[in-house]
């Protein structure tokens, strides 16, 4: 079913919503990613029981795209805290947030410092994500993105060479429907990725204010009190061991998985290891109750 939110701007958000349980599981995928990043694990969950909220975020895929370019990690934060409040107010309880990379440090940055506001989620699920990123990484990630932004494929097919050129590591699937979900034909013919440039472009892109916003990251990692899984790809570009372990320091209450073979795309690297581990981690946190 299709779900449909306000964004803290007044946008539009888009979402899928499977399963129909008591208990709710928000998703936000990583950046240039859309909610069909989830669809593997969100489909195991609903399952056991859970309803599954698998939401495009601001920019992506088929939710509005900021009308003042607006594309921070607090703008981020903001809309998860706005749509984990309508979840709550449905449910009797607060969501439980899985959220990878941009999707991640959202749900942290939501979450708070203990300083500001209420906590919004009931416990968090961090995909390849801790405040201290290799900036090597970052570079990588942000680069390959760049690299069409603009001028986008001529087909379907090309934009596939460009996925299998980055992620040799990765069989090559032999239909292109999920790949097209991650692209738009514009009006000259060209298909583009289906999120806006300027998220990493501009004054407001995601770029902007980072290092404010990485010691903001600090503090809600200290001030986490719920239970807290990270997940980290054993070949990640983005997360350093020793950058997972500062954040187990920093929350040593935090359950923690290292999937081999996978890289920061962890879902779609290894989706059976990494629903095992959320699953594992869900099962736990109900009966903890």
């Amino acid at each position: 079913m299709i779900r449909k939110f306000l964004n803290a701007e007044g946008g539009r958000l888009v979402a899928d919503e499977i399963g129909d349980g008591p208990r709710t599981v928000l998703f936000l995928h990583g950046g240039g990613q859309t909610r069909h990043a989830w669809g593997g694990t969100a489909q195991r969950l609903a399952g056991i029981g859970w309803r599954c909220i698998s939401m495009d975020q601001r920019g992506h895929g088929e939710s509005d795209w900021s009308a003042t370019g607006s594309y921070r990690f607090i703008d981020y934060a903001a809309d998860a805290r706005a749509v984990a409040t309508v979840l709550g107010m449905e449910s009797g309880e607060k969501p439980v947030a899985v959220g990878a990379s941009l999707g991640g440090l959202s749900s942290l940055l939501a979450q708070g410092d203990g300083a500001n506001g209420e906590p919004c989620f009931r416990a968090l699920v961090l995909v390849d994500i801790v405040p201290q990123m290799d900036p090597r990484g970052v570079e990588k990630i942000q680069g390959f993105m760049r690299a069409h932004a603009r001028e986008g494929f001529a087909d379907i097919a090309e934009a596939a060479d460009a996925v299998a050129r980055y992620l040799p590591h990765r069989p090559r699937p032999k239909s292109l429907d999920g790949l097209r979900k991650n692209l738009r034909l514009s009006p000259d013919g060209r298909w583009r990725w289906h999120w806006d440039p300027r998220f990493l472009e501009g004054e407001s892109s995601v770029n902007a204010q980072w290092r404010e916003a990485e010691a903001l990251l600090h503090r809600c990692v200290s001030a986490l009190s719920v239970p807290v899984l990270l997940v980290r790809g054993g070949a990640s570009e983005l997360v350093t061991p020793e950058a997972a372990q500062a954040f187990l320091e920093l929350a040593p209450h935090a359950h923690y998985v290292d999937v081999a073979q996978a890289r920061h795309m962890v879902a779609g690297d290894r989706n059976d290891v990494f629903s095992n581990a959320v699953e594992t981690f869900l099962d736990r946190l109900e009966h903890a109750i």
